[in-house]
């Protein structure tokens, strides 16, 4: 697991100086049980330049995360108040003025700059209201009923955006603070609002907060709701990936109602929260929000995406995890790829013993069943609510056919200037495509956007 299986994809980044892409890892298969490696992935991927269309993923590099000689690990912090080497990644982009990665973390709601070879350079300053306590003490283990402030268990740092001249990072939390909520003590429990940290990249230090609304109605995100990911267009407007937890994944996902959008945002006219606890439906007067789009740019979850016959690995139903978003390479027609991906969870479940198996999923009808890690065997039921089947005797045995790990998911759509408000590419030069090393199965198809589809890739763990 630590070397062969991929798990993909946390976040995606195009690195137009190269013509390639990275795509990032998080903690690994286990929910922090399992010893990981966290690494970063740069991969190729062809490109039809006039339909848009993806096809032959292939990995160029690996790199793993190093702190001297020792890597980030995906294990959880041990002892609770200290984050060691626990790492979480869940968001990265490259800073255009030296290169290195900068990758943001849900252990510590912390954000870390890495050399391009992986090893670190320094960590980001996390503002006090993000640090996750229990009363006076630190605790980057505590579950989100215990905690008494900052941000939730595993609900941290997820998204990571720089500013075209790279002078800023925008990292996002997934769903609001512990006090930015109703204070019932209850897991997602919280407020409606979530919160985007401006970081100055010469000095490491948050600058500004602002206020997200998520959407739903109510008091608290529903179905646990949350943000996936962020990607720059300028220094103030942004693409953000939202979504619930519902869909096509390992137990405790729900099939049922999968909601997973794109919206664009404005921070430009929003107030610095950074002070203010978001513990309301709506926000003191004269605090304003970021500006959200009415309407989504791209729905992930629609039908006439999901039903395509090029993902028959899905059978038409869309995956729990939406969380990669980036926009790729101009095309003939001036339009932009954009490239959004899965993060499969290593395809990966653990019971309350830490005792981990593998997923199997069956396209044509959406069942899903748990089977001993590595083997074939031992399988047991898993309902459309997510519950595992308790009996004595596992209600399946041997793994039925036509079942396969849940695949991590590529699928590309042309975006035109316009849709992405008058984006104009970081000037940074983009040199010839680069060639493709090896080949995964799927192609895609094309449309334009708003359904305007253009293309995907289905990769297995």
């Amino acid at each position: 697991m630590n070397n062969g299986r991929l798990g993909y994809f946390s976040d995606l980044y195009y690195d137009r100086a190269i013509n390639q892409w990275w795509g990032l890892s998080d903690r690994g298969p286990g929910g922090g049980t399992i010893s990981y490696d966290t690494r970063l992935q740069r991969f190729s991927l062809d490109v039809n330049p006039a339909t848009g269309a993806i096809s032959n993923f292939a990995v160029q590099q690996t790199v793993l995360f190093r702190n001297g000689n020792q890597t980030f690990n995906g294990l959880a912090p041990n002892p609770a108040n200290t984050l060691g080497n626990s790492f979480d990644p869940e968001g990265m982009v490259i800073l255009p003025q030296s290169g290195n990665f900068l990758v943001s973390d849900e252990y510590g709601a912390s954000v870390y700059e890495f050399r391009p070879s992986g090893q670190f350079v320094r960590q980001y300053q996390t503002p006090a209201n993000l640090v996750p306590k229990v009363g006076a003490n630190v605790n980057f283990t505590a579950t989100s009923s215990t905690l008494t402030a900052g941000r939730e268990n595993n609900r941290g740092l997820e998204g990571l955006a720089v500013s075209p001249d790279g002078r800023f990072a925008y990292a996002m939390l997934q769903n609001g603070t512990i006090t930015d909520g109703n204070g019932s003590g209850g897991s997602f429990a919280r407020s409606r609002y979530t919160r985007i940290i401006k970081y100055d990249t010469s000095t490491g230090n948050a600058v500004a907060q602002y206020a997200y609304l998520l959407d739903g109605t109510g008091p608290a995100p529903a179905q646990g709701r949350g943000i996936s990911a962020i990607v720059a267009l300028d220094e103030n407007r942004f693409m953000v990936l939202e979504r619930n937890n519902r869909g096509v994944g390992v137990p405790d996902a729900n099939l049922s109602s999968p909601d997973k959008k794109v919206y664009i945002i404005d921070i430009s006219g929003a107030s610095d929260v950074s002070a203010i606890n978001l513990n309301t439906t709506t926000l003191p007067t004269g605090v304003n929000p970021v500006a959200k789009n009415a309407s989504s740019l791209v729905n992930l979850a629609a039908a006439n995406i999901l039903n395509d016959s090029s993902l028959p690995a899905l059978g038409g139903r869309s995956p729990g995890k939406w969380e990669g978003l980036a926009i790729g390479p101009q095309l003939n027609d001036d339009s932009y790829l954009l490239l959004a991906g899965t993060d499969n969870d290593y395809s990966v479940t653990q019971n309350g013993s830490n005792v981990q198996f593998d997923v199997y999923y069956k396209p044509s009808t959406g069942e899903r069943v748990q089977c001993d890690l590595g083997l074939t065997i031992n399988c047991r039921s898993i309902s459309s609510g997510g519950a595992v089947n308790t009996s004595p005797i596992p209600d399946v045995g041997n793994l039925p056919p036509d079942f396969a790990l849940i695949p991590g998911t590529l699928i590309a759509f042309k975006a035109s200037a316009n849709d992405l408000g008058g984006y104009t590419p970081p000037t940074t030069p983009v040199p010839g495509p680069l060639p493709v090393a090896g080949a995964l199965a799927g192609l895609g198809w094309s449309r334009r956007l708003r359904q305007r589809l253009a293309g995907l890739n289905v990769l297995r763990p």
